[in-house]
């Protein structure tokens, strides 16, 4: 990989500097200790993040909240887990200063597990629901919000990532299906009052310009009311809410717009494209490319969807062999001003050298993702989640699982 490539250039976040235009996606490995804090897998996985190099690497979803968690062993952002989170830091940083370390801020809301949290929502969604949020309720979750976000900057995080994606509770508010009649429902401004609101308050708190503040969204959800779909009832791809969402976070501070798409309990394949099936991935860049085209130019924007490409070997059709991997379209999107970095997910758990590997001239050596997803099976079971395809590890895990798995079907038949 030449270093004059643009997937190797440095990139200005802020007022930090990306040594290279490579994301580690934060992806959620619920591998936390009881308390929420990180236990040793969670630093097993980081350490090698870290020694991968890559310019940004955003640290998954940690909970603002521990009564509603979508994770049994989430990663908790409260005030009780700052020493550990602090000391965690400490430790990344020494492996590799250069990477940017973001930390992903969450509230899971209808995706809260019942089985161990409280599920709340902002209005019933088929086939979720939960306790319908109070005024005031919402109102101590901005708190909750604001405080993690000064946990993540007091423990040495260099920014945060206010997650408005994937269904959780952030993007529950946004969609055209909260049409409830409340301060946080109905008209557009309404819908995005606990986005902007929060990221006024965090800003006010924080204030420091050296902090960046940024959020991942999903663009289009996918599904009737979605968010990105032109009403409640519909899901007809309207682009116009988001892309105003994407300017208002701007106008309030945001450094970076991270985009995503779909809501992985609900269109899956939208939010990771199918490996079988892998077109989704070009709609993502659509999407990119509309952010592009309305943010100010010292605004990032940090592409998804790109570990399916691989090195080439897809089934992507009707493009030429060597037009279709991660290096070419990562490439050709930088410099076509389609994005301005791109994050890598399944992939970062198949491999989180790859940075470091692509920078050396060894794409050879680089462990590519076969997008088996069987990493989100770990997740659905709740339990700790990695690569079964290169880790002996979780290979052994995911096959203790099946076996449990089966032992439970045949005694229900």
């Amino acid at each position: 990989m030449a270093a004059k490539d643009p997937l190797f250039r440095e990139l200005k976040i802020g007022s930090r500097k990306a040594v290279n235009r490579i994301a580690l996606n934060a992806m959620e490995c619920n591998d936390g200790d009881k308390n929420g804090n990180p236990s040793d897998l969670t630093y097993k996985r980081y350490r090698k993040a870290f020694q991968g190099n890559a310019g940004v690497i955003f640290m998954e979803a940690i909970s603002v909240i521990e009564e509603s968690r979508g994770r049994l062993n989430q990663l908790i952002g409260m005030p009780s887990n700052q020493p550990h989170l602090k000391r965690f830091i400490r430790e990344m940083k020494s492996i590799n200063p250069k990477p940017i370390l973001l930390i992903q801020l969450t509230h899971s809301g209808e995706l809260s597990d019942p089985e161990f949290s409280r599920r709340v929502c902002v209005k019933p969604l088929p086939g979720f629901g939960g306790d319908l949020l109070s005024e005031d309720e919402v109102d101590d979750i901005i708190n909750k919000f604001v405080l993690a976000a000064k946990v993540a900057h007091d423990s040495g995080a260099d920014g945060i990532d206010f997650k408005l994606c994937h269904g959780y509770l952030g993007s529950q508010f946004l969609r055209p299906f909260n049409d409830r009649k409340w301060r946080y429902g109905g008209s557009w401004q309404n819908r995005a009052r606990f986005a902007y609101e929060t990221y006024e308050r965090m800003n006010k708190e924080i204030n420091d310009p050296d902090f960046i503040v940024g959020s991942k969204i999903s663009f289009w959800e996918g599904f009737p009311g979605g968010f990105g779909t032109a009403g409640p009832d519909t899901p007809v791809l309207d682009l116009t809410e988001p892309l105003e969402l994407a300017k208002g976070l701007e106008e309030r501070g945001a450094r970076y717009i991270l985009q995503s798409a779909g809501s992985p309990s609900i269109t899956l394949a939208l939010t990771q494209p199918d490996r079988n099936i892998p077109d989704y991935a070009y709609l993502h860049m659509t999407f990119q490319k509309a952010i592009k085209g309305v943010v100010k130019p010292e605004t990032v924007v940090i592409g998804s969807a790109y570990s399916v490409f691989r090195n080439g070997r897809n089934k992507f059709l009707a493009v030429k062999k060597d037009e279709k991997s991660l290096l070419y379209w990562g490439n050709k999107n930088i410099a076509d001003g389609v994005c301005d970095m791109i994050a890598i997910g399944r992939q970062s758990l198949a491999d989180s050298l790859l940075p470091k590997k692509l920078e050396e001239d060894k794409p050879d050596e680089v462990d590519w993702c076969t997008a088996c997803d069987n990493c989100v099976e770990f997740l659905i079971r709740q339990q700790p989640v990695g690569c079964a395809t290169y880790d002996k590890e979780y290979a052994l895990a995911l096959k203790e699982i099946r076996k449990e798995m089966g032992k439970l079907t045949e005694k229900h038949t």
